[in-house]
């Protein structure tokens, strides 16, 4: 029960973090030209995303999102960590907030999804000829979960194979 708690209270704290830049974006930023923060290297800009990963799959994503949590609550329901949590010391913890920054990064698009149509995306970082689609923090916890992922793949115990 510890777990769940500490998982719900995390994940609401991000979808927080996330609705409130998300409407302050909207409310700031919309039919705004992009505005400046480092000159040459990053921006706040209001983009419309109707797709996923930058755009991807336009109009068709909505279904598969809401698969994706059907399947987190299936996973939350029935106490099934998806990641990690019976490995030892710092690889647990690394699992463990994975799983959660995949849940709220994937809950808080889709909120967006369902009741916008589209997910509101506003930080855009560019360099020189070099321009990185615009994200926004449920973004952000769907790419650090993946980190997270590619980290515990390298550093987690082999399983040794049962022979018979």
């Amino acid at each position: 029960m510890k777990t769940f708690l500490r998982t719900f209270v995390i994940v609401t704290h991000l979808l927080l973090l996330d609705a409130v830049t998300k409407e302050l974006a909207a409310g700031l930023l919309k039919n705004n030209p992009p505005c400046s923060v480092i000159s040459g290297f990053f921006n706040l800009a209001y983009v419309e995303n109707r797709g996923c990963a930058w755009g991807m799959f336009q109009g068709r994503y909505t279904i598969l999102a809401m698969v994706a949590a059907v399947a987190l609550a299936f996973f939350i329901w029935k106490r099934k960590p998806i990641f990690g949590v019976d490995l030892p010391g710092w690889r647990g913890r690394v699992g463990v907030l994975a799983e959660r920054l995949l849940y709220a990064g994937i809950i808080g698009n889709l909120i967006d999804r369902v009741f916008r149509g589209y997910v509101i995306d506003f930080l855009d970082f560019y360099f020189q000829s070099y321009h990185f689609p615009c994200f926004n923090v449920a973004d952000m916890c769907i790419t650090l979960a993946a980190v997270g992922l590619i980290i515990l793949t390298f550093f987690a115990p082999q399983q040794k194979p049962h022979l018979s």
